[in-house]
């Protein structure tokens, strides 16, 4: 990362649901939770939920504007968030569950009120776009407990944002929905077969297995990056094999019992594509995994087409 880095902040109802998504992305350094927009110095977790310090939940996110655009980020917080609620997120209600957008500068200003118009002339909401778009003020550091919950506490944290509304409202709302018929036409029959219909492909016989260039790899239905040659390695499988994604939550992870075997089922997030498996038997230095994709589920892009593809933030693994 460079030198030059810069600071986002968003409100988006309880911050324990708004790491994730920034976290470990190109070019995202922290996403730090915590508490913005109130009148009191230094409140306490208990103090804002009382909503009596003015304060809103909020996560602040540190990141490398020349890996990662602010709209980017901004586009990415209307994804979250039911963007026409001004009472509060999901079911956890009151002022310390409102939503905002804070500006740490002029041009953020300007992206965030751009942003917002335009996902108000869209049309994709029939009510009005309330978030407000604020000045940033004074952020305070949450207490530990709250850092990175996401990963602290996985289980309690998938079954809030289940239980909160949160994931509903998110798949009905911000997931795309594929046409089976189109992909019919647009797939090859083998990319159909593995990704729509859980199929696998012959080990040692298709594109990537033995893959020497480098570059990343992207879903072949949505187009969301999912690995990169950098994670890549022999596992002398016959399938393309990778330590860890690239962006870890653009994939799912699902138990199969298929085949008269128990395993972990990889599918992307966006698209619900079937992807491949994961393994602990992979390098122990790396983490033990070993994910074992399908290359017909994956297109590949040369480190050198990048940018004339729309990943140009991703050059900077290669540089």
């Amino acid at each position: 990362m460079s030198e030059q880095l810069e600071k986002a902040t968003f409100a988006g109802g309880c911050f324990w649901c708004m790491v994730e998504p920034f976290d470990e992305r190109p070019g995202i350094k922290s996403v730090i939770s915590g508490y913005t927009g109130g009148h009191t110095e230094n409140p306490t977790y208990e103090e804002v939920c009382s909503n009596t310090t003015g304060h809103v939940e909020a996560v602040q996110i540190t990141y490398d504007p020349a890996i990662v655009a602010y709209k980017d980020l901004v586009e990415l917080y209307w994804q979250q968030i039911d963007p026409t609620d001004a009472g509060g997120q999901f079911h956890d209600r009151g002022e310390s569950y409102q939503t905002a957008i804070f500006y740490h500068n002029d041009e953020q200003k300007q992206i965030a009120e751009s942003s917002k118009q335009e996902l108000q002339d869209s049309g994709k909401f029939k009510k009005e776009i309330v978030v407000p778009i604020l000045a940033a003020e004074t952020f305070y550091e949450a207490e530990e407990a709250h850092q990175y919950y996401y990963k602290r506490n996985q289980l309690h944290y998938r079954a809030y944002k289940k239980g909160s509304g949160r994931a509903q409202f998110i798949e009905d709302n911000w997931t795309k929905q594929y046409d089976k018929a189109e992909l019919k036409q647009r797939l090859t029959p083998e990319q159909y077969h593995v990704t729509q219909e859980d199929g696998t492909e012959r080990p040692f016989q298709n594109a990537y297995w033995n893959n020497e260039k480098e570059g990343i790899y992207v879903d072949i239905v949505s187009g969301e990056v999912l690995f990169s040659t950098k994670d890549q390695y022999d596992a002398n499988c016959g399938w393309p094999s990778f330590t860890k994604p690239l962006v870890s939550q653009h994939v799912t992870e699902h138990l199969d019992t298929t085949a008269g075997m128990i395993r972990t089922e990889v599918r992307s997030k966006n698209a619900n594509s079937h992807l491949g498996h994961v393994f602990e038997d992979g390098p122990t230095d790396k983490g033990g995994l070993r994910y074992c994709m399908n290359s017909a589920a994956m297109h590949f892009i040369e480190k050198e087409d990048l940018e004339k593809e729309g990943y140009g933030q991703y050059r900077y693994l290669f540089d």
